[in-house]
């Protein structure tokens, strides 16, 4: 979400001389957003050090890619492997920098080794075919596609940085991370530990720094060959742009506004139980997040009385304490781009309590349709608060859920079957769950329709996405 771009332009190769650089800052401070204090000061990563990066990259990656397969499975492992011994240490610093509750961040590490252990079992199944042709036969090959640039986005760090480089080192690549500006600890630390596994040096290397000097000089890189992007889709859309003009492979996973549909006949007590978590987790800074509850009319009071209840009993406080449910926003900044959307005065069907002091907070909130701002009813807030609507009929249900331009995921309450499946097929959106709010598996594929994003992350054919197919024909009539 925070990798500000300049406005597209000729995508070439990086300035050289130094007179023509952007100023870079001799470092960025990471900010601890429960207690507001400086946890680390980060070198910004100037051009010139992206040049040399990426040439390094490119000459390791060739050395990995030309290794057996089973050699490269067995370094992904070890790898998984040394995450594994660290886990608490990666959760501490996902919650000093991120502000997560550190059950949740130990289950994001968690994920990280998981996603390498996965990927590492796909590439021994990394195959091409045979097909058959006149005069001879051709085969295929699945090809790397070289050195790929995976920016991360400062909400999921740890996870979603595995989410591109797992795969796309199983695949036989190189990988240079750029995470966001406020979230680069976790980042730093996994390159250490993959060089700590003994990966080749230079084949998955971290890159700190702004998205206006570090990330452009990525993107624009002759020599980079892939841009996997988590963000915004309105950066999205630049870095799109940019990437036209060294016609570069592109995976986007951008915005949302995720509906939940609660239908008449749902376990309403379920439900609502339910829904807390679902626009709650990580303080609503989740792209997935179900920000639009959509209930049936008939059953709309009976579903808020539950409701209110289980919002009330979201535990928000330091995130450090094993009990807390849900921790600070980012930054100062975000809150007050929250606070811009929906600010503190709106009136609301509820509203939690946040802690004194210090710590970027914003209260969880339940606004009524009818009495929502209208940028909150249509745009992504990414921040702790929902917009409950009505609908009278299953066409209805559908109508109101397709009526955004983001189509990320969204879920789907009924104890009808059919009309789970009727619902499911007519909701444009990429990831959908039946009497439940869950989003993301490592083993299922994820993305985007419409403005949500381009392309699919995760599950069995992740590794496919960073490879390019050869064929070669073989003339057997001589």
């Amino acid at each position: 979400m925070n990798h500000p771009m300049p406005p597209p332009g000729a995508a070439t190769a990086p300035p050289r001389t130094a007179p023509d650089h952007p100023r870079v800052p001799a470092g960025r401070p990471v900010i601890d957003p429960t207690t507001e204090e400086t946890l680390a000061v980060v070198p910004d990563t100037d051009p010139a050090t992206v040049d040399d990066a990426v040439a390094r990259a490119d000459a390791a990656g060739a050395r990995w890619a030309a290794l057996a397969p089973a050699d490269r499975a067995r370094a992904l492992r070890r790898f998984a492997d040394v995450v594994d011994g660290h886990l608490d240490e990666l959760a501490a610093l996902e919650t000093a920098e991120a502000g997560h509750p550190v059950a949740a961040a130990r289950r994001e590490a968690e994920q990280v080794r998981d996603l390498l252990e996965y990927a590492a079992g796909g590439v021994e199944r990394l195959t091409g075919r045979q097909i058959p042709v006149a005069g001879g036969t051709a085969v295929t090959f699945a090809e790397p596609l070289g050195v790929v640039a995976v920016i991360a986005p400062w909400n999921f760090p740890l996870p979603i940085a595995a989410w591109g480089a797992a795969p796309a080192l199983a695949a036989g690549n190189a990988v240079l991370l750029k995470p966001a500006e406020q979230t680069p600890l976790t980042a730093l630390r996994l390159a250490e530990l993959a060089s700590e596994a003994g990966l080749p040096e230079g084949l998955f290397r971290t890159l700190p720094g702004a998205g206006a000097v570090t990330g452009e000089a990525l993107v624009d890189h002759p020599g980079v060959a892939k841009v996997v992007f988590t963000g915004s889709t309105a950066v999205g859309r630049r870095i799109m742009a940019r990437c036209a003009g060294t016609v570069k492979r592109l995976t986007l996973e951008l915005g949302g506004k995720s509906p939940m549909v609660v239908f008449a006949d749902a376990d309403l007590e379920r439900a609502a139980a339910s829904a807390p978590g679902a626009f709650l987790d990580n303080a609503g800074q989740d792209c997935c997040a179900r920000s639009r509850i959509l209930v049936q009319k008939e059953v709309r009071d009976r579903f808020l009385e539950l409701l209110e209840p289980a919002v009330r009993a979201v535990r928000v406080g330091d995130p450090r304490d094993p009990d807390t449910d849900m921790g600070p926003l980012i930054s100062a900044a975000h809150r007050e781009r929250v606070a811009g959307l929906v600010p503190t005065d709106t009136p609301a069907l509820v509203r939690g309590a946040v802690p004194e002091g210090p710590g970027f907070w914003y209260p969880a909130t339940v606004l009524a349709e009818e009495r929502a701002p209208e940028r909150a009813r249509t745009e992504e807030i990414f921040g702790p608060v929902t917009v409950i609507g009505t609908f009278t009929d299953e066409d209805d249900a559908v109508r109101l859920a397709n009526d955004t331009p983001y189509g990320l995921s969204g879920s789907i309450w009924t104890r009808d079957a059919a009309r789970a499946l009727r619902v499911s097929r007519g909701i444009r959106a990429g990831n959908l769950s039946v009497n439940s709010n869950s989003s993301v598996r490592p083993t299922t594929p994820f993305g985007g329709f419409k403005q949500s994003g381009l392309g699919r992350e995760l599950g069995p054919d992740a590794l496919a996405a960073f490879t390019e197919t050869k064929t070669v024909f073989i003339d057997t009539a001589h």
